[in-house]
């Protein structure tokens, strides 16, 4: 006897559970209803357009595989939207309403108001970040997911996904975005475990959120079991066509301890780098933040650029030396100007023109090239190698030294430290300075190489 379409549809289904998760079934095939099968295909109608595409691309391999095996002959599964079957706007179809009777005990931090679209100011180290937070908050789970951001400390992350978050919210109210630090996170596993609510812990992550935004992921690094949990975790929203952005202070290959599934996920979508602002991107990050808090007519502009062409270090420390120099101009009942400005941000002004960064010469203090010069030595190689752009295994480890001693002796800046040796990136400085300071815990006749060294830089 011929099936029924149907029944030819339930029979697939029924096949499919064997081979997807109970969430995506729920979610995504289960709302489908089977429409036409002649031809050698069977028609799926969905309720709307985002539904038929993230079936077609997601679901129809693996279904057309299985339907020869239930139904006997070769079909095709062809998605496509049943127009007398769209009863809702598209992004409700993946966006239940919150349950109305108990609120999610789930704990998520607060946004902070100044962090918008509206006040984050576009250059060219950011511009493709911010590009896709705009595409993910205009279309939720639709372009990039997830949506990996990663920079130094201080240069917007966190300002770009919470940016996201507000979008959003304004959008779709009944949206269930959660925002929190990696760190949290991790407290609410181990918190879970020693009270036995690991059911309800992942009850509340797995399927009652809409945008899961997490800061600092690589705070994961190394947590075994938190980083398990992250994964299921991930795994059960990003089938359910959940939105998931995540930020940290490097690319996913390059966080220490992190498990490579975990490494794989992070990349499936946009992953998109915030770089150090240029001159004219400070000037403008200084004048937002001026007309924000009503500060145009009390700090001119030429103050404004003595502080963008001395501070290059993040958005954070532009940010916060306005606040420092209004501090400063209160209590010494001055007007602001340049040279009072040179008066209060005296510990964040860059050496005088001509001397390159790391150059201080003050005494006890060795310059930039003393370290390059005295690690290079050591090791048997050149400065000019440590500066150089090759990459031979008998630079890698004095290079990676010199940049530690940089850190840690000088002070200096990540960006300015991989300028200084041949315009590397800050994620690999940090991804030398963490190696360093391992191998100084682990390896003895190491530990007492470098402390040599740190002596005789610091015996001027």
């Amino acid at each position: 006897m011929e099936l029924s379409v149907k029944e030819a549809w339930t029979r697939l289904l029924d096949r499919a559970r064997r081979e997807l998760p109970d969430a995506t079934i729920r979610t995504w095939l289960e709302p489908a209803e089977a429409i036409a099968l002649d031809d050698g295909r069977l028609v799926v109608g969905a309720p709307d357009q985002f539904a038929a595409e993230w079936n077609s691309s997601k679901h129809a391999p693996l279904l057309s595989r299985l339907a020869e095996e239930v139904l006997g002959t070769r079909v095709e599964v062809v998605f496509k939207v049943q127009e007398d079957r769209v009863r809702r706007p598209q992004m409700d179809f993946f966006v239940a309403p919150p349950p109305v009777e108990s609120p999610p005990r789930r704990r998520t931090t607060p946004l902070n108001e100044r962090y918008t679209f509206k006040t984050f100011v576009i250059g060219k180290s950011n511009e493709l970040a911010a590009a896709a937070a705009h595409a993910v908050a205009e279309a939720p789970a639709k372009t990039y997911n997830p949506l990996f951001i990663y920079g130094a400390t201080g240069l917007g992350k966190t300002h770009l996904m919470q940016a996201i978050a507000h979008a959003v919210l304004e959008r779709y109210p009944n949206f269930r975005v959660v925002y929190m630090g990696a760190e949290q996170f991790i407290n609410e596993v181990i918190e879970s475990i020693h009270s036995r609510t690991m059911p309800e812990f992942r009850r509340q992550y797995r399927t009652e959120i809409d945008m899961f935004l997490v800061d600092d992921v690589h705070f994961l690094e190394g947590k075994e079991m938190t980083q398990e949990e992250f994964f299921h975790t991930f795994n059960a929203l990003h089938e359910a066509g959940k939105q998931i952005v995540l930020t940290s202070d490097r690319a996913p290959k390059e966080i220490p301890g992190l498990e490579s599934r975990l490494v794989s996920r992070f990349e499936w979508g946009m992953v998109a780098d915030i770089g150090q602002p240029d001159l004219e991107h400070r000037i403008a990050i200084l004048r937002k933040k001026a007309e924000q808090d009503h500060l145009e007519l009390t700090i001119p502009d030429d103050v404004l650029r003595f502080i963008a062409e001395h501070v290059r270090s993040s958005v954070r420390e532009l940010e916060g030396c306005i606040i420092k120099l209004l501090l400063y101009a209160s209590l010494k009942h001055r007007e602001i100007s340049i040279e009072l400005a040179r008066e209060a941000l005296a510990d964040k002004i860059k050496p005088a023109e001509g001397q390159p960064p790391g150059s201080s010469g003050q005494r006890g203090m060795p310059t930039l090239d003393r370290v390059q010069e005295v690690v290079a030595r050591r090791w048997g190689v050149t400065p000019e190698g440590l500066r150089s752009k090759a990459r031979t295994k008998s630079l890698t480890v004095p290079r990676q030294v010199a940049m530690f001693l940089a850190r840690e002796m000088l002070g200096m800046q990540l960006v300015e430290i991989g300028q200084a040796f041949g315009g590397r990136d800050h994620s690999t400085v940090i991804h030398s300075v963490t190696k360093v300071a391992q191998d100084l815990q682990r390896d003895r006749q190491f530990r007492e190489r470098v402390e040599a060294t740190k002596r005789e830089l610091s015996a001027l």
